[in-house]
């Protein structure tokens, strides 16, 4: 068995995956169809020619715009239903999906639609193959945190649903400390919380991320190694980063996968793990990830295998569970020779 087969036949988590980043240019005009939206595109091509971004605000602007094609509950169990399929494929046992409510909600959605819609997708992967799942619902930096605050008092009515809250959107100029008494409600109300840092957005972001929101994971995090002192705590406390290779590749956060500073991370053994971001924008899912860095930094089976079982020690599992997919992840492994 040799890595290629070791990634494809692992099981795996993920743990950053915005649920409105799985909409295929096909699917946008499926919807769009049934739902009678217009849509500045005329066709599939001119959709991907339109994913030609050149930092992460000009990716959000066409994100923005496909979500609006995404209306009644059906369309978001839609949605949902085939990243459960792309997780069946891909041999994804437990995702952590993120969703962003406010993107619906400031265009008249129910928050209600949006998360049935989400929920009733992901218990149907569960009954039918066995995908478990954690719902993480994110608030948009670039608005106030009053609006967050007006989101917060919806999820409260989801609480069964809804396990953690995050942060994302547009990160320059929105510094987490902007939102730490949102996260402090949040987190009196026994939401777990993460929070994109350190993607765009310099090292002091990251350390806000953990001194001021108290995040138990960072999503990104690639700008640490800037700062050595933030290597080290990262390094003692094992905080997880939540590194997405294609997106950071996509949005120009580094010129080629050959240039990532993933292996730097692993070599100060950060708790790194590799995900798929937003990856029908970005090009591919979690195997195509995991497959496209190893090849591009000639990461060791070793370290691929760290990969796989850091991610499983980052997500909200039970450690009962943890233990159990990660001596499945050896079991495979020890059939590796290469």
């Amino acid at each position: 068995m040799n890595i290629l087969e070791f990634i494809k036949k692992s099981p795996k988590t993920e743990l950053h995956l915005h649920i409105e980043g799985t909409l295929e240019p096909e699917q946008m005009f499926t919807l769009a169809k049934r739902n009678n939206i217009e849509i500045p595109f005329k066709n599939i091509n001119d959709v991907k020619k339109a994913y030609n971004f050149s930092n992460l605000e000009s990716f959000l602007k066409i994100y923005y715009e496909g979500a609006k094609v995404l209306i009644k509950e059906q369309d978001f169990f839609d949605l949902t239903w085939a990243y459960a399929l792309k997780c069946k494929e891909d041999n994804i046992v437990h995702a952590e999906i993120f969703f962003d409510p406010q993107t619906h909600t400031d265009r008249g959605i129910n928050f209600d639609i949006v998360i049935n819609g989400i929920y009733k997708a992901l218990q149907k992967a569960e009954k039918e193959f066995g995908l478990s799942f954690k719902i993480i619902m994110c608030f948009l930096r670039h608005l106030d945190e009053e609006s967050g605050f007006k989101i917060l008092d919806q999820a409260f009515v989801h609480k069964d649903k809804i396990y953690g809250v995050g942060l994302d959107s547009f990160e320059a100029g929105n510094p987490p400390s902007k939102f730490e008494k949102l996260f402090k409600k949040a987190t009196e109300n026994n939401f777990i919380t993460v929070a994109h840092a350190g993607e765009e957005g310099p090292p002091e972001y990251i350390w806000e991320a953990l001194n001021l929101l108290n995040v138990k994971r960072i999503d990104h995090g690639v700008q640490c190694l800037k700062d050595e002192k933030l290597v080290e705590e990262l390094s003692k406390s094992q905080i997880p980063l939540t590194v997405c290779p294609l997106s950071n590749i996509k949005l120009q956060v580094f010129n080629k996968l050959e240039n990532h500073n993933l292996w730097k991370m692993l070599d100060k053994k950060l708790m790194v793990t590799v995900n798929s971001d937003d990856p029908a924008y970005f090009g591919g899912y979690l195997n195509k990830n995991l497959i496209e860095v190893q090849a591009a930094l000639n990461l060791s089976k070793d370290e691929v295998k760290t990969l796989l079982v850091n991610s499983f020690k980052s997500s909200f599992l039970s450690e009962e569970k943890k233990k159990e997919w990660i001596s499945k992840i050896l079991s495979i492994n020890s059939l590796l020779s290469i």
